[in-house]
């Protein structure tokens, strides 16, 4: 099966790589300092640094990629509870609280460049 792809510009990659070692991805290639490609399931996230590579440069209008938004992944938890009391303790940053939804229950948590990823639990 092939691999959703998902790009993130993020300040620092080799600030974030533990970050989303501890939400369960996988390095698959880091070579240099400003990029990594990492993988959780069927998703591959590619990490990029500001200024770097061909993601990471200014638009024609002069806009700069940045971090942050509201764009995000959504990674599927079986004790969203359990989850944000750990990632809580260990100092990650939510943008709300646990919510309820039509399909279960989410959360907005942050990684430390300030991407979003929201947690879901079904049910």
């Amino acid at each position: 099966m092939d691999k959703a792809c998902v790009r993130y510009i993020v300040n620092n990659v080799d600030e974030v790589l533990p970050f989303y070692e501890r939400l369960g991805f996988e390095v698959v290639m880091h070579p240099a300092p400003f990029f990594a490609m990492i993988s959780r399931g069927p998703l591959l996230l590619f990490l990029n640094q500001p200024g770097a590579g061909g993601a990471g440069k200014a638009m024609p209008d002069g806009r700069k990629p940045e971090p942050g938004g509201w764009n995000r992944i959504q990674l599927r938890v079986d004790d969203l509870e359990a989850m944000v009391a750990g990632l809580r303790e260990s100092g990650c940053q939510f943008r709300n609280d646990i919510v309820q939804g039509q399909g279960g229950r989410q959360i907005l948590l942050e990684d430390p460049s300030g991407n979003a990823i929201e947690l879901f639990e079904q049910g």
